[in-house]
């Protein structure tokens, strides 16, 4: 056996992994106020309807979002992120249309009008977490949505949540088809997103947009899930 002449080094990290990196330090927080919105007491209906409408007002912007990023990097020609970043954000467009239907069809299994959720105002922590996507966006670099993605698939429903939360509501199961359904796909998406980072010749600028993206991401959705969490109970209306 030969005798190294030198200090083996690690592995560079890759790009997909270095964000995973710094979203663990910063999780928690999502995570606890995530549990402040699921805590088991009487409030927890009431929650569960501020959760679908904020929900909403978050979910419909996705497609949106994605189709906008998708067309900004047609126009950087000579960009080698814009085509193959293109393409991940049109498939991943038409996996995400229609979520927002999902949400509506929730709230009308609960015995909830829907047009709750489409026509109230959004609160400035729905403004604060998407609109500072379409800004960077437009004037930084579209990957930046990147961030904002990898957050929202990596942070899905745990699975068999809404088994849980159909026992603790009392709602039938149909009105968290959202919570389940998200809780299976998301997964996938985060695999495919992170083999996507792993594959894009970003530089070192766009490598910290995306991770800005993201980090600001985990703070607005958190305070997202402070404002759901402390949320006035809402006048249930009776379910059949």
């Amino acid at each position: 056996m030969s005798v190294p002449t030198h200090t083996p080094t690690a592995p560079e990290p890759t790009d997909a992994t270095a964000l995973g990196l710094q979203l663990a330090l910063v999780r928690p927080v999502l995570r606890t106020a995530a549990a402040r919105v699921w805590r088991d007491d009487d409030g927890l209906t009431g929650r569960y309807r501020h959760y679908l409408r904020a929900m909403h007002q978050v979910i419909r912007a996705s497609v949106p979002l994605l189709e906008r990023a998708a067309d900004r990097c047609g126009e950087r020609t000579g960009d080698p992120v814009a085509a193959p970043l293109a393409a991940y954000l049109r498939a991943h467009a038409e996996e995400e249309r229609g979520h927002d239907d999902w949400l509506l069809s929730d709230a009308e299994a609960a015995g909830w009008p829907p047009g709750e959720l489409t026509g109230s105002t959004p609160p400035p922590a729905v403004a604060a977490l998407v609109g500072a996507q379409h800004y960077w966006i437009e004037y930084a670099h579209p990957v930046a949505l990147l961030g904002y993605v990898t957050v929202l698939e990596g942070n899905a429903p745990a699975p068999g949540l809404a088994g849980l939360l159909a026992r603790r509501t009392g709602l039938p199961p149909a009105a968290f088809e959202t919570v389940r359904l998200h809780a299976d796909l998301d997964g996938g998406h985060s695999a495919d997103l992170a083999r996507l980072l792993g594959t894009l010749p970003l530089d070192a600028a766009q490598r910290s947009l995306v991770a800005v993206s993201a980090l600001h991401t985990v703070t607005a959705l958190a305070e997202l899930f402070d404002r759901i969490a402390e949320a006035p109970t809402v006048q249930e209306t009776p379910h059949e």
